[in-house]
């Protein structure tokens, strides 16, 4: 099944043109001419979902189970289509692509079964005691409720997975939140058929039209428009530091200012602990060039720092690290943005005279080549760029002389999405020395893995404190990132007539 994009927005179950158009660029395959959104779109988006949420917002919680299950089916139904259109505009392979829908229609299927449990809602009652002296208490009863539309913003390096309707959709849909998404440029052709998916799960299921909207393109002025519109009441965002925080600003400067859950930035350091590194360094390093190469390096949990003890073993571990990268193949990145601001981060490293090169690549069009570089600790804590993230296959070894100075390093680091720590039997007392302060800086702390590969489950965090994320209470994977879409409201002395739905 061949799929040729219309190139329309979806509007509360319309499709919509407009008169100015952009064109795609593929990395392999045919361009195709897609609509810009206006802020008119906007509007009438975000006018749509709030209409959706008075039915969809109290719909019984097996009929949004019904919706997601049923978005989950139109993209298999589509599998092929999807496929073949993500791997053009990306440039990913096909087993990249088909496993991240396994992971999309995965996270729909699992709130569906959260939502149906009902735990979500952390329903609490304290009955009433009238004859409680010197004053009577009424019985409370306190429910989680969805907080009304919400909006989206498609992220460039998964197009499934953290897109069209990916896991902020899910989650809010599953919430009760009606969704307009803003669809991201580099993969307008892969939004536009996820999105056919979900229109046609609204009609198998008959739910409201405005629960969901899908715009594309357009300039800064229509994600101003849409994080800035009265009737949104939160933002998933999953994209640059820069970007997320400009939207942040715009979300805290509203008249009425509304959180804004935002994945921005991550390097994601491994500390080697001596035992381990003297047991297995080659072997390590090696597992590090594969984690740093994956995808081209570019997942938000990309290990981009491995802090390593001074010493011949440390130097072994580099010299694995660095015969791992230099049998790697060049890879094609997402956009042609990225791809120059891959080689503008290694340029970065270029123009330091602290950072010794260990391997250095040249790189050209969209195509990636990995680097590695190495510096010492007193150089890293006194120039925080060198902390700053480069997506791509760009790796740093940070050199320490003592489990001291790598406690002293972990407490100068920024937040972090995940801290890693490579550990033997007898390394246990150094591991100790790291892990509260590990703990503070990161939303996942890894012992004696890769952080590439996120699991979707109940336990899982994706966050973490900034410039990781903007809100360290929150997940924007597994199903606690539901929280991020409700309120708790108390209700006092209700009625036995209006106990019903969630309230029961």
């Amino acid at each position: 099944m061949t799929f040729t994009p219309h190139g329309k927005h979806l509007i509360a179950g319309e499709w919509v043109g407009t008169d100015a158009t952009f064109k795609s660029e593929p990395a392999t395959g045919p361009v195709h001419d897609f609509s810009v959104g206006t802020v008119d779109l906007v509007n009438r988006a975000c006018e749509a979902a709030e209409e959706a949420f008075w039915t969809y917002g109290y719909l019984p919680r097996e009929k949004r189970a019904e919706f997601l299950e049923a978005i989950a089916d139109e993209m298999e139904a589509r599998a092929d289509a999807i496929t073949e259109i993500g791997s053009q505009e990306t440039g990913l392979p096909t087993a990249r692509l088909q496993g991240e829908r396994g992971r999309t229609t995965g996270q729909l299927r699992l709130f569906a079964d959260h939502i149906r449990k009902g735990d979500y809602l952390d329903r609490r009652t304290d009955g009433a005691q009238p004859d409680r002296q010197p004053a009577a208490r009424p019985e409370i009863r306190m429910v989680q409720r969805p907080i009304g539309p919400v909006a989206v913003f498609g992220a460039s390096n998964f197009p499934l997975a953290f897109s069209t309707a990916g896991g902020d959709t899910a989650a809010a849909l599953a919430a009760g939140c009606p969704v307009v998404v803003k669809g991201h440029s580099a993969h307008p052709g892969t939004g536009e058929i996820v999105a056919e998916a979900v229109n046609a799960a609204i009609r198998k299921t008959g739910v409201h039209p405005g629960v969901f909207s899908l715009i594309q393109g357009g300039r800064r002025e229509v994600g101003t428009a849409l994080v800035q519109h009265p009737l949104i009441k939160a933002v998933g965002f999953t994209g640059s530091l820069g970007g997320g925080r400009a939207l942040f600003d715009l979300c805290a400067q509203r008249p009425e200012p509304i959180p804004f859950f935002g994945e921005l930035g991550s390097v994601n350091p491994m500390f080697v602990l001596p035992r381990a590194l003297a047991a297995r360094g080659a072997q390590m390093g090696e597992g590090w060039a594969g984690s740093l190469t994956m995808g081209a390096g570019q997942f938000c949990t990309n290990p981009g720092i491995a802090v390593v003890p001074t010493g011949a073993e440390g130097d072994a571990f580099i010299d694995a690290t660095a015969k791992a990268l230099k049998a790697a193949a060049p890879q094609t990145m997402l956009t042609n943005g990225i791809a120059d601001a891959y080689r503008q981060g290694k340029d970065r490293f270029d123009t330091r005279n602290s950072v010794r090169p260990v391997v250095s690549t040249t790189s050209d069009g969209r195509s990636a080549a990995p680097n590695l570089y190495e510096v010492s600790s007193n150089a890293f804590l006194e120039d925080h760029t060198l902390g700053e993230e480069v997506f791509g296959p760009l790796g740093l070894v940070v050199r320490t002389s003592s489990p001291d100075e790598m406690v002293r390093l972990a407490k100068g680091l920024s937040g972090q999405l995940t801290a890693t720590i490579l550990m033997d039997d007898g390394d246990t007392d150094a591991a100790r020395a790291l892990l509260p302060v590990l703990e503070r800086k990161a939303g996942r702390v890894l012992i004696n893995g890769f952080p590439t590969g996120v699991e979707v489950v109940d336990s899982m965090v994706h966050g973490g404190p900034y410039p990781a994320s903007t809100n360290f209470g929150a997940t924007s994977v597994g199903t606690l990132s539901i929280r991020r879409f409700l309120r708790p409201v108390a209700f006092q002395n209700l009625p036995d007539a209006l106990i019903e739905g969630d309230l029961a």
